[in-house]
């Protein structure tokens, strides 16, 4: 099934308030959208009576928080929307709903828009949050020590206008096609305690819970804002999220009862947990990011083309996908899930499984036996999908040596351009508007990305479908294709699977949902 568009930015001849119904809806986030929906809370009240104030839940994931990459999408950032808002939430659909922002407002030619705030929002320390909230927090990912991501789409906003605490209009260089991805990624920090945020010392948000502490190593408690501005939430009393890097000991924890959420089952363990009466195991079509073979197309030979193309060949997607992750996702040449806009199933089929032309081209290009570095995660799901590379690069003749590295160090290296000739690991931002991969994420962003690729024509492309607000569907979907087919002939990085998103929970929790950048919400959760 595939999803429209986002609704914004209206066609220039289309000019009014956009005011999006239900504030308080439930949606539904990266892995937790499309063509299936997770059901909101309010649907359990004719079952057990109603949510219940009060109760522990507790969070098994297999990573720490990592403040110094509060600003950038990561494996990390599962905290974000329990610590701080955004100022707008996507529905299945991408259409924006009001979170922080009530109602906006395109200009005609697409060059500004204004926001209407709430009125009624503090931080965690009392403090009132205004228009310059969202002024610091537009600047600040503008900063390039804050590694964000859609550090473009932010800089795209050139000016700012003041209509009081509560009314902004923000000045773009550019109709933006993707703006509301912005607005759903960027948290609003306390502008005067940031620089403790980055640090772990100090989270002070608008969000519905309070950071109580933080233990490096593992993990963090958080306690009820009962200064929320959505009366009668959180109905929870702590989460804890607690880091557990062993997948049989997260597992375990989700058995026992000793925790009550995670994302981070691996899928080929889902079927111990799947049959258990006391967890409820919910997957989705639109996947929870992709698993990707990158290349560094600065140290030769793979600088050709032709040789990136016979590896993305060489690899047996569809092993890759029962094998390493439990048949939970979509083997697929392209970074794009079912549920977006740009999903095709020839670019998704584009490559296949082929050793033999695989060898036909490493000849052509003069190559008979290669050997290179592939660096990927230590973790037991990053292992397995690298040793699935290795054996088929292998068969092909190509020889790679495994190096594994922690989280930390990858992402560093990911932001840095550190990377050596190969390595495997997993992307975002495929899920939300297409331009957005493409000038934002470190794997694929035109002007600067992980594997050191530039071209004027993938910019050219980019750039117009990012710029291409007000287009027809029709038009933007030849844009994004466009764009698939940059990314398929130059194979400068390799999709393999769209991973599947799976969320287990107790049967006691209700109401568990995350945005689209993997955010978790329990606005709404409770406990029965």
């Amino acid at each position: 099934m595939t999803e429209p568009y986002p609704s914004p930015p209206p066609h220039p001849s289309r000019r009014g308030t956009l005011r999006a119904a239900g504030a308080g809806a439930l949606l539904l986030g990266l892995g937790l959208t499309g063509c299936r929906s997770a059901v909101s809370a309010s649907a359990y009240r004719a079952e057990d009576g109603g949510p219940r104030r009060g109760g522990t839940v507790t969070v098994a994931i297999n990573s720490d928080f990592t403040p110094a990459l509060l600003f950038s999408q990561s494996s990390q950032a599962l905290q974000n929307r329990l610590l701080f808002n955004t100022l707008t939430r996507y529905d299945d659909a991408l259409r924006p709903h009001p979170e922080l922002a009530t109602s906006w407002t395109y200009a005609k030619d697409g060059r500004s828009i204004t926001l209407r705030l709430r009125d009624d929002v503090t931080y965690h320390d009392g403090r009132r949050f205004t228009a310059d909230d969202v002024i610091f927090a537009v600047r600040n990912l503008q900063d390039p020590q804050r590694a964000a991501q859609l550090r473009a789409t932010a800089a795209a906003v050139t000016g700012f206008e003041k209509r009081g605490d509560h009314e902004l209009v923000l000045k773009l260089a550019h109709p933006v096609t993707n703006l509301f991805d912005l607005f759903e990624f960027m948290i609003i920090p306390d502008r005067r305690t940031v620089d403790q945020a980055v640090t772990g010392r100090t989270l002070n948000g608008t969000g519905p819970f309070r950071l109580k502490k933080w233990s490096p190593g593992a993990g963090l408690s958080l306690t009820r804002n009962d200064r929320y501005f959505k009366p009668g939430r959180p109905y929870l009393d702590v989460v804890e999220l607690r880091v557990i890097p062993q997948a049989e000991a997260l597992i375990s924890s989700l058995r026992s009862g000793q925790s009550q959420l995670s994302y981070q089952v691996p899928g080929k363990s889902i079927r111990t947990v799947r049959d258990n009466p006391d967890l409820v195991v919910t997957t989705y079509d639109t996947g929870a990011g992709a698993s990707y073979l990158g290349v560094n197309t600065t140290i030769p030979p793979f600088d050709d083309k032709t040789v990136r193309q016979a590896l993305a060949w060489a690899v047996d997607r569809e092993r890759i996908l029962e094998q390493s992750l439990g048949g939970y996702g979509l083997a697929s040449a392209a970074p794009w899930p079912k549920s977006s806009p740009a999903y095709t199933e020839a670019n998704r089929t584009h490559y296949t499984h082929d050793p033999a032309r695989a060898r036909r081209l490493l000849k052509s290009a003069g190559h008979s036996r290669l050997t290179a570095p592939l660096l990927h995660l230590d973790s037991p799901e990053s292992t397995a999908i690298a040793e699935a590379v290795q054996y088929d690069l292998r068969q092909v003749g190509v020889h790679v040596t495994l190096q594994p590295t922690d989280p930390a160090t990858g992402q560093k290296k990911l932001i840095s351009q550190g990377m050596p000739a190969l390595w495997t690991m997993d992307h975002g931002f495929a899920q939300i508007h297409p331009a957005t991969l493409a000038v934002s994420a470190y794997p694929f962003n035109e002007a600067k990305n992980t594997s050191k690729y530039r071209s004027r024509h993938y910019t050219k492309v980019v750039r117009e479908a990012w710029t291409a607000a007000g287009a027809s569907t029709a038009r933007q979907h030849a844009l994004a294709q466009r764009v698939s087919d940059v990314l398929l002939d130059e194979a400068f990085l390799i999709d393999l699977v769209v991973q599947g998103s799976v969320q287990v929970a107790s049967a006691e929790l209700h109401g568990a949902t995350l945005n689209k950048f993997f955010y978790l919400d329990l606005d709404d959760a409770y406990l029965v």
